[in-house]
């Protein structure tokens, strides 16, 4: 075996590409429905594992395999560090009384009927202006989940709303890095890409609305009496005026990090100095000292306030509460780095792209090509970038425009994201949401299909695709600008 140091490697064929792909969904499955554990860190660990035996295989070194996971890993950690910033923040927020003022005037104001699709609505204002799903879900969707919770609503309903607003908002706003990378590999303009997800966006989000809007009394009906819920949400409030300083104050955080972020502000030094304004609103209300704010920022805040409910609600946060969630994420992006760098997802893509005949596969196979990506490699940039490069000159020869490409690499990259538990958004959602899988008891991930913006939005596009709807021909202008690109480009990798 001849031995390779390039960036570049040649593809294993498809029976080879398959095989650590295969194996490693066979062993999660084993684990999740078999043994009734989801602790999918280990079989990703194998998972790569085999994968590097088919770079050996290859001809590849191991650093090169460690150099091709190091490199998603290295891209990551910006997520992998809002993630511990989160964790800080929240425990802060808590002890500030922002997310407790918050819940307060929450059951004040929101209608609990009205509630699912009010979430939904009011996540995706939040994300749209400041162009950050992250940032929506761990400060107004953290909040959200606490009033759903003292409704008696079910955190996994909270959460599919929460999700539904937060990615569909991040996916449509230009403040967006993702919404900018779809645009910027398939060469299209970014404002051109946005208008032309409408048709698959506002159905979309339409249908989840109604959905919310009838389901939100259904659940609430399946919960508790009109009275008991009643009861139940007065002594929350009594619990949370009884312990906090409620008012303008605790959420002076919220507000900072909301301008910052809608200057542009990156999401890591934005959330910090969320935590920092929260953290000195703590000491101020509550006479905390250095020591007591450093150990909720480690370990999460704590608090007894004779209610088992409230006390659930409110002890969480801290860096360790995102251990589960970190160490995920690092272990699924190196198998992703790994089946990258040795050809593998390469091998499979060129594999689909040689079996497509005509724009309707094309389209439908760029949406589950991005899919597939994303549950695979764990990585949404990759899910976006990969079939972004490969598919594009495809759509060049059938005279369709590369905008039919990039809505459908967002839909099946930036939306299925948070719905994949191991992938970065999946676990940022179910860590910062507070969802936990026990054996036995996978209701939390109940999340993913009842965020239904999220799921509708490809599966209208899979429509569009069959019927020709709303699918675009390439202009003059684009083509000649395509076979420039096309001409001068090299290797995707």
């Amino acid at each position: 075996m001849t031995k390779k140091n390039s960036d570049y490697t040649t593809p294993p064929p498809l029976g080879l590409a398959i095989v650590p792909i295969i194996l490693t969904i066979a062993l999660l499955a084993t684990q999740i429905f078999y043994y009734d554990d989801f602790t999918p860190h280990i079989a990703l660990a194998i998972g790569f594992a085999i994968t590097a035996l088919v770079g050996w295989y290859q001809g590849l070194r191991w650093q090169d395999i460690e150099s091709g996971a190091f490199r998603v890993l290295h891209v990551a950690m910006p997520s992998i560090a809002t993630l511990i910033v989160v964790g800080m923040l929240v425990s802060t927020w808590i002890a500030s009384g922002t997310v407790p003022t918050l819940i307060y005037y929450g059951l004040v104001l929101i209608e609990p009927e009205w509630f699912l699709a009010a979430t939904m609505l009011l996540c995706s204002v939040v994300s749209l202006s400041i162009g950050s799903s992250w940032t929506t879900v761990g400060t107004v969707g953290l909040a959200l989940v606490g009033i759903g919770f003292a409704f008696g609503i079910p955190s996994y309903w909270t959460a599919g709303a929460v999700v539904s607003g937060a990615f569909f908002g991040d996916k449509i706003s230009p403040l967006s890095d993702t919404t900018n990378l779809a645009a910027a590999v398939t060469e299209t303009n970014v404002f051109a890409h946005i208008r032309n997800m409408m048709p698959t966006t506002i159905p979309a989000m339409l249908i989840a609305l109604t959905l919310y809007s009838i389901l939100g009394g259904v659940v609430m009906s399946d919960t508790t009496s009109g009275a008991q819920q009643l009861q139940e949400i007065t002594a929350i409030q009594s619990g949370l005026e009884s312990h906090f300083s409620l008012g303008f104050l605790p959420l002076l955080p919220l507000l900072v990090v909301m301008v910052l972020a809608f200057y542009k502000i990156a999401p890591i030094p934005a959330l910090f100095t969320g935590f920092v304004f929260g953290a000195g609103v703590a000491v101020h209300n509550y006479d905390y000292n250095l020591n007591d704010i450093l150990t909720f920022a480690h370990s999460g805040y704590k608090i007894e306030t004779g209610s088992a409910a409230l006390d659930n609600l409110l002890n969480r946060g801290g860096v360790t509460s995102m251990t589960w969630v970190i160490t995920l994420m690092m272990f699924a992006l190196a198998f992703g780095g790994a089946l990258e760098r040795t050809g593998c997802l390469e091998s499979v893509v060129n594999a689909i792209m040689k079996s497509t005949r005509g724009f309707r596969g094309l389209q439908t196979n760029a949406i589950l090509t991005s899919v597939a990506t994303n549950a695979v490699s764990g990585d949404v940039y990759l899910s976006i970038a990969l079939p972004g490069r490969m598919f594009g000159p495809q759509y060049d020869k059938l005279g369709y425009s590369r905008l039919n490409l990039s809505r459908a690499i967002e839909e099946g990259g930036t939306l299925v994201s948070p719905l994949i538990p191991w992938n970065a958004g999946g676990a940022f959602v179910m860590g910062t949401l507070g969802l936990v899988v026990t054996p036995g008891d996978y209701s939390a991930l109940l999340y993913a299909p009842l965020a239904f913006a999220c799921w509708l939005s490809p599966t209208i596009g899979i429509i569009y695709a069959q019927t020709g709807w709303f699918s675009k021909r390439t202009e003059k202008n684009e083509a000649t600008n395509n076979e420039v690109v096309s001409a001068t480009s090299g290797s995707p990798h």
